[in-house]
């Protein structure tokens, strides 16, 4: 069985380096060109059931690689960055650039943010949950910070040695029959790609 996570297309806050959590950005026009330039490779892939993420960015994402119906999941949300909502990633690295090393790496956790830990086991939770209930493959549509995570659950890879994944590109996983505790990475931001990426948070 493989988990497909598919990183919804660049937004307007993406393209302005500022740190979306669970905030709402519209994709961008660069962003809806990446979902588009996607979606034949999504129905190729031809997953089971497709599942993703209940913000904006993602249910317009889904909907442009022709999926509109799709359920939503709320673990599939962003990292929750408290404080830090909203701010500019070259500000933050040049205001406390220890700090935001550290959360990159998932041992900072800004004032009123989502630990790594807690954010980590949602993800897998809902991971794990819609495998126990698809018959084949799975594709979620998400962030670039599930897909870390997942990494990091599945994978072993903490989140300090995962390059964030491109706007409208997908991570596989391909998890063994008898055992979905762990994965081996079959691919990695992968998909059609323009040359001009934005891959802030």
């Amino acid at each position: 069985m493989r988990l497909i996570l598919m990183r919804h297309g660049e937004t307007e806050w993406n393209a302005e380096q500022r740190l979306q959590g669970q905030d709402n950005s519209l994709l961008s026009e660069r962003g809806m060109a990446q979902v588009r330039r996607f979606r034949p490779y999504a129905k190729a892939l031809k997953p089971a059931r497709i599942i993703a993420s209940d913000l904006g960015r993602t249910r317009q994402t889904v909907a442009l690689i022709g999926h509109p119906d799709a359920p939503s999941d709320e673990r599939f949300r962003e990292l929750d960055m408290g404080e830090w909502t909203g701010r500019r990633k070259p500000e933050l690295i040049a205001e406390r650039p220890e700090d935001y090393t550290a959360w990159r790496a998932g041992t900072f956790t800004p004032a009123n943010a989502e630990t790594w830990i807690a954010f980590r086991k949602r993800v897998a939770d809902g991971v794990r949950d819609w495998m126990s209930r698809t018959d084949g493959d799975l594709l979620v549509v998400a962030h670039g910070g599930v897909i870390r995570a997942a990494c990091h659950e599945f994978l072993d890879l903490p989140p300090s040695r995962v390059v964030p994944v491109t706007p409208g590109t997908a991570t596989i996983l391909n998890f063994p029959v008898a055992d979905r505790s762990a994965a081996q990475l079959e691919g990695y931001n992968i998909g059609s790609v323009a040359p001009d990426i934005s891959v802030a948070d």
